[in-house]
């Protein structure tokens, strides 16, 4: 009985830990390297700019931009997830481009990213 509960609440939190503040994501394509290698394990932190609800179109609470040089994930046009860098800011948009440009289908083809596609920050890559 006692380990069901020991079990149970792990996996709450894990669960918790996946929605609200960090996930995981491996990488596919050329668009990031050398910075960012095919197959590399990244630890996306959700909460680095703002609050948002899983599957949620915008954030409910948004403390932050972020900087040009941030390794971002977020939708795009198209309603792909895609780790790029953060290029230059707007109020409302943000340039999204890839360290490899000649492999790199980014914002120089789609445009500016709305800031409510973030999906959050990259911590370790």
């Amino acid at each position: 009985m006692e380990t069901g509960k020991t079990i149970g609440g792990a996996l709450c939190l894990a669960l918790f830990l996946k929605l609200f503040l960090f996930d995981f994501m491996i990488t596919e394509g050329q668009s990031m390297t050398p910075a960012i290698q095919p197959g590399s394990i990244l630890v996306v932190h959700k909460l680095a700019y703002g609050l948002r609800l899983p599957g949620a179109e915008t954030y409910l609470l948004w403390w932050t931009a972020p900087k040009p040089g941030d390794v971002v994930v977020f939708y795009t046009p198209g309603r792909d997830i895609a780790v790029k860098r953060c290029a230059l800011l707007t109020e409302r948009a943000f340039i999204a481009l890839g360290d490899n440009p000649s492999h790199s289908y980014d914002s120089r083809a789609y445009g500016p990213i709305p800031l409510s596609n973030i999906l959050g920050r990259v911590l370790l890559r």
